[in-house]
């Protein structure tokens, strides 16, 4: 990305995130919106990495790993009982039963009966996690020739669709896009609030209905407004659903259906947006979701709350989605595109490391 339109993304980021006189804030509402930071923090948050931001939002989940493996090998030899404690810790951390295995036996492979460091355990476990990760580790590739390129955004009640939405349009609008944006959650007055805000300062039409419209025709009333306007992409929200209340995804289904009637080959991408801290439960969302909604790609939100970050590899080992995006924060440059090897050796608590050092 050039300087100039990294430039740019900077602007539109701080407009859309660091409060301003454009719009009223939104109303408090279950999925949080962005807080800005006070202007004195600003430089301090321009200078941090991308890295310092995963690691730093990462902390808990590798704290706990790195502690758990520091009990389980400090002056021990390797042996079954260690290896089925190292296995305990893994599994805490919600990493799966086959990602825990596998790095087990790759700790106790040849090592057997030795001594062995608590870093050397944690690198192994990175290299590890980053086999699981890399295949899935994938951009989202707006296909221009689909214009516009129809985003259908799901997920559970809080688990951050529309603020991710924002994130997302600030990203594209930023690179020179034109982004639509459609207020599905008729039934939360405030997700539609707060989209018109953030559609106000990016420069993105919103369409909206009234309170407790039908979801599947505003889908469709926004598919011929984005068509009318030219528009690159069309993201549209939709109400928080859980996985198992029967109706509501019925009406997911209903949403997707009229899309399909308005353009035979949308939605081009369905983003699941998972909240990390609900650890296991993720697990069942993707599969409900796949299935109802056809779910394309996973973005992560909510990683820097939990201590079970863990819970990624074990979706990617179970379902081999794309992940797209993840989340460690509230703030918009908290949002990026998702990295096998950085999120790999973050989690385990090592240093930062180049393509060239593997």
């Amino acid at each position: 990305m050039s300087q100039e339109t990294e430039g740019k993304k900077r602007g539109m980021f701080s407009r859309l995130f660091g409060g301003g006189q454009s719009a009223p804030a939104p109303e408090a509402a279950p999925e949080t919106a962005p807080q800005p930071a006070p202007e004195q923090e600003a430089p301090e948050k321009e200078k941090r990495s991308w890295w310092s931001r995963l690691s730093g939002g990462l902390s808990r989940t590798s704290q706990a790993i790195t502690q758990g493996v520091a009990d389980v090998f400090t002056k021990r030899k390797l042996d079954a009982l260690t290896l089925e404690e190292l296995e305990d810790v893994l599994l805490r951390a919600d990493l799966g039963v086959g990602a825990a295995t596998r790095i087990t036996e790759a700790v106790g492979k040849a090592r057997y009966e030795r001594d062995i460091e608590p870093e050397e355990v944690r690198e192994i476990l990175a290299r590890e996690v980053e086999r699981v990760l890399a295949p899935v580790a994938l951009p989202l590739v707006v296909d221009d020739s689909k214009s516009p390129f129809i985003i259908l955004v799901v997920g559970v009640n809080g688990s951050g669709k529309t603020t991710t939405i924002a994130k997302l349009a600030s990203r594209w609008t930023g690179e020179g896009k034109t982004v639509v944006l459609a207020a599905g959650d008729t039934f939360r007055a405030a997700a539609v609030e707060q989209l018109k805000v953030w559609g106000a300062r990016l420069g993105a039409e919103v369409v909206s209905g009234a309170e407790g419209a039908d979801a599947a025709a505003l889908a469709f009333d926004a598919i011929k407004r984005a068509k009318e306007q030219g528009a690159d992409i069309l993201l549209m929200d939709t109400a928080g659903r859980l996985q198992n209340r029967a109706e509501l995804m019925a009406e997911l289904e209903k949403i997707v259906r009229v899309i399909k009637k308005a353009e035979t080959e949308a939605p081009h991408a369905v983003l699941l947006v998972l909240d990390a801290t609900v650890g296991q439960n993720a697990l069942q969302q993707v599969d409900v979701f796949e299935r109802v909604a056809g779910v394309t790609g996973l973005v992560m939100t909510k990683l820097d709350g939990t201590a079970r970050g863990g819970i990624l590899v074990a979706i990617a080992e179970t379902y081999g989605l794309p992940i797209h995006f993840i989340g460690v924060g509230e703030s918009a440059d908290d949002l990026e595109p998702f990295a096998a090897r950085d999120f790999a050796r973050a989690i385990a608590g090592l240093e930062e490391t180049s393509e060239a050092e593997s």
